[in-house]
């Protein structure tokens, strides 16, 4: 496992579990698959320091949606992809905050595709801290929403973990919703999965650029996360096209990142589907026109 590089939870315990004997039980997690709007859904659960030790994540509530098909344009598909998404991060949300102001943080760089995730749903997301502050009458029922794109240090000179800190620190939200590019181990999930998770992030850990974490600890609220696998490293990918076969050369592929030839597409639709999602999420009873007219 620590050749084979991937932020996917669930990815992590199918590693486990393809390197442990089959006398032996994962410790410390609990998985199960659901659907949701037609679309496969998996939980992995990781309860306590075993589970931390054994897929070498934080405990907390993992979901992967599996959104294969969404590009398709099969009929009633996006709208789907949609609710899946909006259902989900409720589900997350619930136990965590239900009102008071909620910031979005894109994170990412919008120069470089597969890195531009978090700063396209930053274009999708509904913002409405004004709207209610200002004209209550038409937007009172609105959660307060507040939105940023962070970008990344080479660009603006500032860590994004350091500039979302500076935004809760001033603002307070009640709750962040951070969204970032991840990396994935194979190619059936690579633009095709989505994870959401209420462990927090680490911005640029995606393409091993890892930075300040994003979780409670650091930013003194809850974190969710919102992700969307576009790469996957090269040696990692070889390794699992090898069925875990390995190789000298396969170490020259460490920092080589494969990313799918229609990747400014897909970024974009899966930004939409995210920040649709985590408006619908957010503010009860809007539906899909209503955002597309509110976001123009």
């Amino acid at each position: 496992m620590n050749n084979i590089r991937t932020d996917l939870a669930l990815e992590a315990k199918e590693l486990w579990e393809e390197g442990a004997k089959e006398t032996t039980t994962l410790q410390g997690v609990k998985a199960k698959e659901y659907q949701c709007e037609g679309f496969v859904c998996e939980e992995v659960r990781i309860l306590d320091e075993r589970g931390e030790h054994a897929l070498k994540k934080p405990v907390g509530t993992y979901i992967t949606v599996n959104l294969e098909g969404l590009l398709t344009g099969e009929e009633g598909i996006f709208q789907r992809a949609i609710q899946v998404m909006a259902k989900e991060l409720s589900q997350l949300l619930q136990p965590k905050q239900t009102q008071g102001l909620v910031l979005v943080a894109g994170l990412g760089n919008r120069a470089i595709t597969p890195d531009a995730l978090g700063p396209k749903v930053h274009d999708y997301t509904l913002v409405t801290r004004h709207l209610v502050e200002h004209m209550p009458e038409q937007f009172g029922g609105f959660r307060p929403v507040i939105s940023l794109a962070t970008e990344v240090l080479g660009t603006t000179g500032i860590e994004s973990g350091e500039l979302v800190q500076a935004v809760c620190e001033k603002v307070k939200p009640s709750c962040v919703i951070a969204v970032d590019a991840l990396a994935a181990r194979s190619l059936e999930r690579l633009c095709k999965t989505v994870q959401l998770c209420d462990t927090g992030i680490t911005p640029g850990s995606g393409v091993g650029n890892h930075r300040i974490g994003l979780n409670e600890r650091s930013l003194g609220v809850p974190v969710i996360s919102i992700g969307v696998p576009t790469v996957v490293e090269a040696r990692t990918l070889a390794i699992d096209l090898l069925h875990g076969q390995t190789h000298p050369l396969l170490e020259q592929g460490e920092g080589l990142f494969v990313t799918p030839k229609e990747i400014d597409r897909q970024v974009n639709e899966f930004a939409k589907v995210i920040g649709y999602g985590i408006g619908m999420a957010l503010h009860q009873g809007v539906c899909l026109s209503d955002l597309e007219y509110l976001l123009g």
